[in-house]
């Protein structure tokens, strides 16, 4: 047992671990972690910017790299970083899946770099940026979009058979009926949206419309 014990320990004395590993992993992390911001600063398209989850999500490499490196290096550290680690709750929720993505690409920039595989992790992070570009910009022809209609009359009937007869996918999110007239909020999936302002605007029942196109929570 003591052999065995011994030979674990040496497994776990890495010196190779110098101050130039450290600066170099450390740069790298950098590199990475800069590259990430710009993507998802860019490349994700939202009307609610998050900086700060966007900063969080830059720095965060370099702790986790520096980590993988002190796990490296010692059995009692590997240990005690473990207990550590798993008394550690967070309890922010992640609004958006999409974020998720981007949470694991900035754990896994740190664990890459600790492990000094600098290659894969560049060449992954161009195979995912590519990916989102690509994914962001896919359009299946049909939009999203939130149609705010305002009339004198109730006139739900007649838009319901419009939207059957132009094959409109619609969900009514809203009525509001006041002494005023009636507002109707309705969620669409429409691929010609001239045609349906033209539509609306030859409509003499309808007084006033806006139509807001959205990506899931986010509004445009």
């Amino acid at each position: 047992m003591i052999e065995v014990f011994e030979n674990i320990i040496n497994l776990y004395s890495n010196e190779s671990i110098t101050t130039t590993t450290i600066i170099a992993v450390l740069l790298m992390v950098l590199f990475l972690g800069v590259y990430e911001f710009f993507v998802y600063r860019f490349i994700s398209h939202r009307s609610f910017y998050n900086k700060s989850f966007n900063i969080t999500i830059s720095v965060l490499p370099f702790f986790i790299s520096t980590i993988i490196l002190c796990l490296q290096s010692n059995i009692i550290i590997t240990l005690g970083t473990i207990g550590a680690l798993a008394i550690i709750r967070f309890r922010t929720a992640i609004k958006d899946p999409v974020d998720m993505l981007y949470l694991l690409w900035s754990v896994y920039i740190g664990i890459i770099c600790g492990c000094q595989l600098y290659e894969v992790g560049v060449l992954t992070s161009i195979l995912v940026t590519i990916v989102l570009v690509l994914l962001e910009h896919i359009n299946f022809g049909r939009r999203p979009f939130v149609l705010i209609l305002h009339s004198n009359s109730d006139i739900e009937k007649d838009v319901v058979e419009s939207f059957k007869n132009d094959k409109i996918s619609y969900k009514f999110k809203s009525r509001n009926y006041t002494n005023k007239g009636y507002d109707y909020a309705i969620e669409l999936t429409i691929k010609d949206i001239e045609g349906l302002k033209k539509e609306l605007s030859d409509n003499k029942k309808v007084t006033k419309y806006s139509i807001i196109e959205y990506d899931a929570d986010d509004i445009v």
